[in-house]
């Protein structure tokens, strides 16, 4: 069971809780200052798109929000189809100045367009990429001075977050078709910042998202 099949009706979960996206945008300072887990600058929301006038309207004005809400920052935003036929709208900070606030503050403004439209039940997750930066004995799996990526899911459904960690032994780039992840780097993460994110208390909930654009 993944998430992409909770999204197509395969699992009951009970509603989301939005005003939980936000608390990344505090909990990033722990994890950077005490952790060395270092925002990327990026971000998406994934959501199962309709091939409809009325939502590729609705697409296509999110990008316009997004574009005004991150003018003053620089953040930019693009959008790409995976292989599973789900829509990834990936915002982008300055290289030189990765914002999680202005991040999560776009992520917000499109999933609240999508349900102000009334496609709520198309939202999947929101993305936010770190680079682990803590070295041997932090990140798990990881080669000394290499950052490997940790990835922190919002799931809409559960309004929960959890973080996901793909991982190679020899600490090399993750293709889509080893989809190993460290599970113990996971749970070392969820015990430094478990106090300060909500974090999702099933871990069979914390399903891996392969083949993630960021």
């Amino acid at each position: 069971m993944g998430l992409r099949d909770i999204l197509t009706g395969r699992r009951s979960v009970k509603g989301p809780a939005p005003d939980k996206l936000f608390a990344i945008s505090t909990a990033y300072v722990t994890l950077e200052t005490e952790h060395q887990i270092m925002p990327s600058g990026t971000a998406a929301i994934v959501f199962q798109a309709l091939a409809t006038s009325d939502f590729e309207s609705t697409l296509k004005d999110m990008e316009g929000v997004v574009t005004a809400t991150g003018g003053d920052t620089g953040t930019t935003v693009s959008t790409q189809d995976d292989s599973y036929g789900y829509r990834w709208m990936i915002l982008r900070s300055p290289a030189d100045k990765p914002c999680v606030e202005d991040l999560a503050v776009g992520i917000n403004a499109v999933s609240g367009s999508i349900e102000t439209a009334g496609y709520g039940d198309r939202l999947l997750c929101a993305v936010f990429a770190f680079d682990d930066r803590s070295g041997p004995g932090g990140a798990a799996g990881s080669a000394p001075g290499r950052a490997s990526r940790v990835y922190f899911i919002y799931n809409y459904k559960r309004g929960f977050w959890y973080p996901f960690v793909p991982a190679r032994a020899d600490g090399g780039a993750q293709t889509d078709s080893e989809q190993a992840r460290s599970t113990e780097r996971e749970l070392q993460i969820k015990a430094q910042i478990g106090s300060e994110l909500p974090i999702e208390p099933e871990l069979e909930r914390w399903f891996p998202l392969w083949g993630i654009p960021i």
